[in-house]
């Protein structure tokens, strides 16, 4: 299976080759405005992948709001605590991130403390195969520029608790942490953070292609 994962867009909608399953991991628009879902939704359905999915991140305000929107007709899944089957792979997705102080007030939604994350992880089966989650887990691809990982410890723990890990874990929110990594407590996983833009939000972070 061809898989094309990106995150963390920010209003920059990249050309992508098409495949098979296109994953977004979250923070959709630039300003989370109307308009720019719009102009978000326009462009992912032009994609060429016979089935898209995608999940909200911290900046997805609107999405968390209520925002309506149900688009299979261009085989577009919106995932929020929950799963569908592609092609007999069970992918599971979850929005959420740990709260933390000074963070700015427009880029809350689905934010709680990290003592309350492990419930929502608690929700991700045993038996998913590819899992998408805004948030990284701790020691993993989440090291932002002040040096520090800021990833979800009680993450770190469902997934190497589980039996038989994902095959597949694709996230985003630590731009800065962008890239590719293999082993999860001597365990095989892939797991990607496929934010596509940098730090500084410039989208200088190519989609990354995984084939399963």
């Amino acid at each position: 299976m061809d898989i094309t994962c990106i995150s963390d867009l920010h209003g920059h909608y990249p050309k992508l080759d098409g495949g098979d399953l296109l994953i977004i991991a979250g923070d959709l628009t630039a300003r989370d405005t109307i308009n720019e879902y719009i102009i978000f939704f326009s462009w992912l359905g032009k994609q060429n992948y016979k089935k898209k999915i995608i999940i909200a991140g911290n900046h997805d305000n609107m999405i968390e709001d209520g925002l309506d929107f149900d688009f299979p007709e261009m085989g577009i899944e919106y995932l929020c605590d929950s799963g569908t089957e592609f092609e007999g792979l069970k992918i599971w997705g979850s929005p959420w991130t740990a709260f933390f102080q000074g963070v700015n007030p427009y880029c809350r939604a689905f934010m709680i403390a990290e003592n309350l994350l492990a419930n929502k992880w608690d929700e991700i089966p045993q038996d998913t195969d590819i899992l998408i989650t805004h948030m990284p887990p701790h020691g993993i691809l989440d090291m932002t520029i002040r040096n520090e990982h800021v990833g979800s410890q009680s993450l770190v723990y469902k997934i190497g608790s589980m039996v038989n890990p994902p095959k597949l874990w694709v996230w985003g929110h630590i731009h800065e942490a962008y890239g590719r990594d293999q082993p999860i407590r001597n365990k095989p996983c892939i797991m990607v953070n496929a934010s596509h833009v940098n730090e500084h939000y410039l989208p200088i972070n190519p989609p990354i292609r995984v084939i399963l």
